[in-house]
């Protein structure tokens, strides 16, 4: 077989009439638990981050001196700049016009409450707030329809990405605009999501596109930039846009480097680090300067870091009493990161049932039904934020705002500037209503007043209000709208933990600081349903400009992780999971060390020799999936030396017999498609394969012994001096294929396009030589095999692969254990890893569908029935 490139369709790996044991068939993603296990999908390509150190790149390698070096790796540096700048301003972009949305509606909305309030025209509000809310998601819903991958938060598939999986469109330009676009018109229309996590995807997509110099969208957009055209530059750049967009989103430039290692990369080295950090910071200070000389035209100030910003933490200067937190603190802390893991791991419960209920009832309809599953959502919290404001909402003192000891600097700003952010719906002078305080802002105003307004939440209506959120946010989650899920998750912990403060302050009578706790409450719940540790302390200890929290943030998501992932795994990682894609964790378990790499490996091997014929290359490419292929020599010469007592002759005889019955087996439909070759000479060949091949399967005998006894070939001339020839014995037919490299699928097709190809009566010096530029010119989209046209082609035309494959791969031996195999794979960014055994055959290959977890598991539960 060749090597997948990740996952094989489900009918190339079984045959028709195969019958196959339920672990067999577990371990070939066809069938599903009771439960509806969803399997890792076959149809996910990985990504190339080694190099293919071929005689092409060499040569780039040679021309390349220490000037050039020099030049090149400034581009590089420039291009980290580039993105992080563009990032910050597609942050200035959305919080722009999500601010001018936002506003609009708010105001119209709130001077139409307070008339309606004394004329009794609720209902009239109600129908603008509906208006104002319907038409930006009827909006974003349409961006996503347009570009169904601008959905969501776009984190999980970020993290796929930055495992080693390619997801189809994850990184386009339009996926960018409808993302940008998206966002800013979901947040402005009131539903429970954040603009954090579209930030996120939005960066990535600015990192993967800005040193492309092309659009595949955009076709006019094609400049001459021929550097960083492949995968390993690209996950690079895409690191660093995701970290940029957790800066900017933030305004915590170490705590997007640190996301970017943590939660996405699988590979990583200390010079990317260093690249990383820079465009962090290029991000969050384009931010900062736009933010701040938009907001309160004082350019180059910098008082505006990031889109979330919790302001400052601090006691006023009279109050010695006052104290941020104490070590008794600590032990309410743990029991909040308790709550906080139960909280979000009923979350996530929730919330991947919903997500299977759309996959099965919504997302097969027709594409107009998630437009209105969208604007039902919008209806829906429109009329609770509104009912719920009107009806349930508190009259509070507006002098406990102004008054109380445990100010910060934002509540110690004028009482005009705190009227700004409160509503008085429904309540008498000097009073308002805490719930439309809490409901008719935006969210991050909404999240200051919880973190630093003390006494003006009752705790009746934090309970309402936090119960509402925690629902809605969750129905909200997966719809077909852009939506993050940070913001509302730091707003539902905040009023959780503003909570637990009143109840300790009434009734223990304890002096403690709210803002804490509220803060501490968003971490709790932020954590429990994300999983994050390391890079939410740093985002959340940067977003405080607090140090001193350092500890209390920490142990909080700590114990809110190892509460939740008691239950069930993260928010992404469930998302990722419904989608069927083969990520790789960060190790394996112990026990899997009982399998070796011969264990998990795919034994049937469709290969190619060092010159090989066009007509093989055509019918191999034609009638398989696979996206590289060993190159290989049949060594004859050796082969009595090696059958001679060799303990592993028993596995290779088997490995082999596996081959000849696979491409036995492939042979029929194979030739069907050589017959459509416009040569007649090739349509004979096959005519004549067939019918020494059909007679032999119509009698029903074994066609291992009919392919031997007939002398036949599996592949026509694949190799043309040493071809298969009669007098073959058994064990030459079964001699090792002795390994010399690896070629991909876009490698092969390539070549044929380009005419890459000599005469049989010529020397393999001959055929023409393509430069490196050449090879990755039409990265990322190299042309399909069905592109290319036949009738240009000779047939009997032989190609000299070996300049262009990867002579130098990983590889390991049959006998090395699952963790070895799993570190190196995911370490070094593997899409296929040959297994060669002692003498330099290869046996099998693995890719990464051979070491998912399901794939894992469904080998262990097969080892433990032979034992």
């Amino acid at each position: 077989m060749a090597c997948c490139g990740n996952c094989l369709c489900c009918h190339c790996c079984c045959r028709d009439e195969d019958t196959r044991t339920p672990e067999e068939l577990t371990i070939l993603g066809e069938t599903q638990d009771e439960e509806d296990e969803i399997l890792p999908r076959k149809d996910y390509e990985s990504l190339d981050y080694d190099r293919c150190i071929n005689e092409p790149y060499v040569e780039v390698l040679e021309e390349m001196n220490n000037k050039r070096a020099k030049k090149y790796e400034a581009v590089r540096w420039m291009l980290v700049f580039a993105i992080g700048v563009s990032v910050g301003l597609v942050g200035v972009f959305v919080d722009f016009f999500v601010r001018l949305f936002t506003q609009l509606k708010f105001n119209l909305v709130g001077k139409s409450v307070e008339e309606c309030s004394e004329k009794g025209c609720l209902a009239l509000s109600l129908l603008e707030l509906l208006a104002f809310n319907m038409m930006f998601i009827f909006i974003a819903s349409v961006l996503v329809l347009i570009e169904p991958v601008a959905a969501g938060s776009g984190i999980p598939e970020i993290k796929s990405y930055l495992n080693g999986v390619k997801i189809p469109g994850i990184v386009r330009l339009r996926t960018f605009i409808c993302k940008a676009i998206g966002v800013l018109f979901t947040v402005s229309g009131g539903l429970f999501v954040g603009k954090e996590g579209p930030m996120i995807h939005s960066g990535a997509i600015v990192g993967a596109g800005l040193p492309q110099f092309q659009s595949i969208t955009f076709k006019k957009i094609n400049f001459d930039f021929p550097y960083f055209r492949s995968d390993r530059d690209k996950r690079d750049f895409v690191s660093a846009g995701a970290a940029a967009g957790v800066a900017a989103a933030f305004g915590a430039p170490i705590g997007g480097t640190l996301f970017s290692l943590e939660e996405g990369s699988s590979f990583w080295n200390q010079a990317l680090t260093w690249k990383v950090l820079f465009c962090s910071m290029s991000a969050t200070f384009t931010l900062n300067f736009f933010r701040s000389g938009i907001n309160y035209n004082k350019w180059g100030s910098f008082q505006l870091p990031g889109l979330l910003n919790f302001g400052e933490f601090k006691c006023s200067d009279g109050d010695k009493k006052c104290h941020l937190w104490t070590a008794v603190d600590l032990a309410f802390f743990v029991l909040m990161g308790v709550a906080g893991g139960l909280l979000g791991a009923f979350f996530n419960c929730i919330n991947k049932r919903l997500a299977k209920y759309r996959m099965r009832h919504v997302h097969p309809k027709a594409k107009f039904v998630r437009v209105l599953e969208s604007l039902l959502v919008a209806m829906v919290t429109t009329v609770v934020i509104f009912v719920a404001s009107m009806t349930l909402g508190e009259c509070r003192d507006l002098a406990s705002t102004i008054t109380n000891n445990n100010m910060t600097a934002l509540v110690s700003l004028n009482e005009d500037v705190i009227n700004s952010t409160i509503r008085q719906f429904f309540c008498p002078n000097k009073t308002y209503n805490d719930m439309a305080t809490l409901f008719f802002n935006p969210q991050e105003v909404a999240i200051h007043q919880l973190f630093h307004q003390d006494g003006t939440f009752s705790p009746v209506t934090l309970i309402v209000f936090f119960v509402l959120y925690f629902l809605l946010a969750c129905w909200t989650y997966g719809v077909s709208v852009p939506s993050g899920l940070f913001v509302p998750s730091l707003l539902c912990g905040a009023a959780f933990g503003r909570l637990v403060a009143n109840l300790l302050k009434i009734n223990l009578g304890m002096d403690i600081y709210s803002g804490t706790f509220a803060l501490i409450g968003a971490a709790a719940f932020l954590g429990g349903v994300v999983r994050m540790t390391i890079s939410l302390t740093v985002i959340l200890i940067e977003s405080t400009n607090e140090i001193t929290y350092g500890l209390p943030i920490m142990i909080t998501l700590m114990v809110a992780k190892w509460t939740g992932d008691f239950f069930n795994k993260g928010i992404y990682d469930i998302h990722i999971h419904l989608r069927g894609v083969p990520l790789l964790e960060w190790e394996t378990e112990v026990e899997m060390d009982k399998l070796t790499a011969s264990d998990i490996m795919e034994p049937n091997l469709t290969y190619v020799y060092p010159h090989t014929r066009i007509q093989s290359l055509v019918s191999i490419l034609r009638t398989t999936v696979y996206h590289a292929f060993p190159v290989v020599t049949e060594n004859r010469d050796n082969e009595r030396e090696f059958m001679k007592g060799n303990i592993l002759i028993s596995n290779n005889i088997r490995f082999k017999k596996a081959s000849v019955l696979t491409r036995a087996g492939e042979q029929r439909r194979r030739c069907q498609s050589m017959k459509s070759y416009p040569s007649s000479e090739l349509r004979n060949v096959c005519d004549d394969q067939l019918a020494a091949v059909v007679p032999a399967m119509e009698e029903g005998q074994d066609m291992l012994q009919q392919m031997l006894e007939r002398r036949h070939a599996p592949y026509p001339n694949l190799y043309p001096d040493q071809s298969p020839s009669e007098e073959w014995t058994m064990e030459e037919r079964f001699r090792p294929l002795t390994f010399h490299g690896i070629i991909l699928r876009s490698q092969l097709v390539n070549l044929l396009i380009r005419g890459v190809c000599y005469a049989e009566n010529q020397s393999s010096a001959t055929q023409p030589r393509l430069s490196y530029a050449e090879m990755t010119e039409d990265y990322p989209r190299f042309p399909d095999i069905h592109d290319l046209d036949l009738a240009l082609l000779n047939p009997r035309m032989i190609v000299d692969v070996t300049p262009y494959m990867n002579p130098s791969p990983y590889t390991v031996s049959p006998n090395t254990h699952v963790s070895q195999v799993f570190n190196l794979f995911r370490t070094m960014g593997l899409r296929h890893l040959p297994v060669v055994n002692a003498v330099g055959e290869i046996v099998g290959i693995i890719t990464r569908h051979n070491l998912t977890h399901e794939f894992l598991l469904g080998k262990l539960r097969q080892h433990y029935i032979t034992i």
